[in-house]
């Protein structure tokens, strides 16, 4: 285990995440590390929910438009980004605070996982397919291949349905083969906070935001950074794929879309982190919630108590 000392906030999307991190960083002396795959490029700032200009200054904030929407960032390349930050805050005496709701984000930071090479040949050929044929055929190849790898993506979810019949072909090995999800052992000294929210209410707040976010200029957001260009990581951001894929759909229609994808989104989130036996639940509407979450994780890993979870 590395010394570095790690604290993480983890949850579904919309549970409370961004609020709740400026005022533990202040407490605890941190710095955020967003563990967001698509804040990470700039311009795309309604659709990720990004922190505000005000709220980076008041902690500052790192994995934040550093990239374009143009260029492709592939897991391993936020891996090495994620764990500089790291070094970086821990070697000016700061908490490294990583803050997200992806499960395959969070356990690629902070576990000892290593990710098969790459084949751009291979890729472009099959990412063609998933074009003319739609990644649901992909996912039914992936199935009949590596169910296993299967059975954690969504049907649509073409990025990662494509990288995993890339490394198959590449290897000769299935997927689930390469990368082990099964240890749940960090490379860091690592305390984690959970979100739990109960179901009814999460999506009460899923739709609320996605309406502020169409009110706000999601539409023409994602029209002003597409016309710059979009790699195809950027395109699959919940949201902007939405919009790019039905551009002329009313906003109501739109609205709904995004609800159901954001909402199937929070289903795998919470899979993903109730799996995760680090993972110190709060219920996200509990009073003095910041006080719990400093409580967690302002202890040594390993002595921190653990909250029950609030109903899923």
């Amino acid at each position: 285990m590395n010394a570095v000392r790690v604290a993480a906030i983890v949850g579904p999307t919309a549970s409370g995440k961004t609020a709740l991190s400026l005022e533990v960083a202040e407490a605890l002396g941190a710095e955020i590390v967003s563990l967001d795959s698509m804040q990470i490029y700039r311009g795309m700032d309604i659709g990720t929910a990004k922190a505000s200009s005000v709220e980076r200054e008041q902690v500052r904030h790192h994995l934040i438009d550093i990239k374009e929407p143009s260029q492709d960032v592939t897991v391993a390349e936020f891996q090495a980004l994620a764990r500089s930050a790291i070094d970086d805050i821990a070697g000016r005496g700061r908490l490294p605070l990583l803050v997200g709701g992806s499960g395959l984000y969070f356990r690629a930071v902070v576990d000892d996982v290593t990710f098969p090479p790459r084949a751009p040949a291979v890729r472009a050929a099959l990412e063609e397919e998933a074009e003319r044929a739609g990644p649901e055929a992909l996912h039914t190849r992936l199935t009949d291949l590596d169910p296993a790898a299967a059975s954690k993506m969504e049907p649509g979810n073409t990025r990662r349905i494509v990288r995993a019949l890339e490394v198959i072909e590449v290897t000769g090995r299935p997927f689930s083969d390469n990368v082990t999800w099964d240890d749940y052992e960090s490379i860091f000294d690592l305390a984690v906070v959970g979100l739990a929210v109960d179901r009814a209410e999460l999506y009460t707040r899923i739709e609320r935001r996605v309406r502020s976010m169409i009110e706000e200029g999601l539409v023409d957001e994602v029209r002003r950074v597409a016309e710059g260009g979009m790699s195809h990581t950027a395109r699959q951001a919940l949201g902007y794929r939405q919009v790019l894929e039905a551009p002329d759909d009313g906003l109501d229609e739109l609205a709904g879309a995004i609800e159901r994808a954001t909402k199937r989104f929070a289903r795998r989130q919470e899979s993903w982190f109730r799996a995760d036996p680090r993972v110190g639940w709060i219920d996200a509407s509990a009073p003095d919630l910041p006080g719990h979450a400093v409580n967690v994780l302002g202890e040594p890993a390993g002595t921190q108590p653990v909250p029950s979870a609030g109903s899923v």
